[in-house]
């Protein structure tokens, strides 16, 4: 058990309103995902973080570029689940490994266009959405659009969410 305590719940024993959004994972996953489990303490947490992902996943934005932020904001917020889970994801992808590599140490990555989406995802979580105009400029010029630009403020929104209660849940260890 970890020092804050938090439970685990799945489809049989959690409160009512996350019953449901528990079974449902699992139905997609064959196994209800950990961080689902004690996100069930709140089932407010646990739609809004379902809500949130699937929303994001609907981005106008191609699954690798989503994949950088999630990663992005795993490592800015020293989420070790995030960063597993998101490898998975971008190996399945047939990333390439120096790409992984990259995100997960915070490096520059050599692909002009995500790196440009890097920055700019670091950017709204340092400048606390006030983009430096030399990254906005660079975002924009990578063929970034406004919409882009927004859909990675739900990202960020989103991935803090998540990356903050898989921490505070100790499910990111």
């Amino acid at each position: 058990m970890t020092f804050r305590d938090f439970p685990r719940f799945d489809e049989t024993n959690a409160a009512p309103a996350a019953r449901e959004p528990l079974a449902q994972s699992k139905r997609a996953f064959g196994a209800i995902p950990a961080p689902l489990t004690r996100y069930a303490s709140s089932p407010l947490m646990l739609g809004y973080a379902l809500s949130g992902l699937h929303g994001f996943e609907r981005a106008e934005l191609p699954p690798l570029e989503r994949e950088v932020l999630a990663m992005t904001l795993g490592r800015l917020n020293g989420c070790r689940l995030c960063l597993d889970l998101h490898r998975r994801l971008l190996i399945k992808q047939d990333a390439p490994a120096t790409l992984i590599a990259a995100l997960e140490n915070g490096s520059e990555l050599a692909d002009r266009r995500l790196e440009a989406l890097r920055k700019f995802v670091v950017a709204l979580v340092e400048h606390h959405g006030d983009v430096p105009p030399s990254i906005w400029t660079d975002f924009r010029e990578a063929g970034y659009t406004h919409e882009h630009a927004l859909e990675l403020v739900m990202g960020v929104g989103v991935y803090t969410m998540t990356t903050l209660a898989n921490r505070l849940t100790e499910t990111s260890e």
